[in-house]
């Protein structure tokens, strides 16, 4: 069974990062679909215990589909730099510590580069999408974007490692991109369009 999603709908987001929940809702919009994010709700977040992207995403759609009730999308996503073997990947937020200060985080990758002596800046973020309804089905899909890492950060748009991410054939980080142009090449922008394609009833 494949899960369907019409103008209209009401789905929770599953995340408590605004930046995250604010990019998904601007993605989802256009289409008639209407978020609520589980902060709202007052959900919490599962532990994130799993090995990739998508059993990350899962555990937290699941999660905040059988608590509220709802149908429910999750974002796993993750910076993955080759000199340091693919980090941070699935632990990208907590490289930000406690606080998830991401700061803390760009600066952590420029030191793991620096003692690694890393001259490859190749890179590319990942995000797994997972759609799930309370105690049934669930359907996952992944997208990603090539490009390289530079420092210093550039750029206050986006959020996240945006700062210090440049993707292919372009001169500007996701930091310093307007939205509209960031949702047009982004990972989580290719995982929505899978997401659509397989799920949006517009009849």
């Amino acid at each position: 069974m494949t899960l369907t999603l019409k103008p209209g709908t009401r789905l929770v987001i599953a995340s408590h990062n605004k930046g995250k929940v604010r990019e998904m809702g601007a993605l989802l919009s256009p289409f008639g679909i209407e978020t609520i994010s589980v902060a709202k709700l007052g959900l919490p977040e599962p532990d994130e215990t799993g090995t990739s992207f998508i059993e990350n995403a899962k555990l937290k759609a699941v999660a905040a589909a059988n608590a509220s009730g709802m149908l429910a999308l999750a974002d796993d996503s993750g910076l993955e730099i080759k000199a340091i073997g693919g980090a941070p990947g699935i632990h990208s937020a907590l490289w930000g510590g406690p606080e998830r200060d991401f700061n803390l985080a760009m600066a952590k990758v420029e030191d793991a580069m620096r003692k690694r002596g890393a001259t490859d800046m190749t890179a590319n973020f990942t995000c797994a999408l997972v759609l799930a309804e309370p105690g049934g089905e669930v359907q996952a899909f992944e997208g990603k974007v090539f490009g390289k890492i530079s420092f210093p950060p550039r750029g206050t748009c986006g959020f996240g490692y945006d700062p210090i991410f440049i993707a292919d054939g372009e001169s500007e980080t996701f930091g310093e991109m307007e939205p509209e142009r960031k949702h047009a090449m982004s990972h989580r922008a290719r995982a929505f369009e899978k997401l659509i394609m397989a799920t949006f009833d517009d009849d």
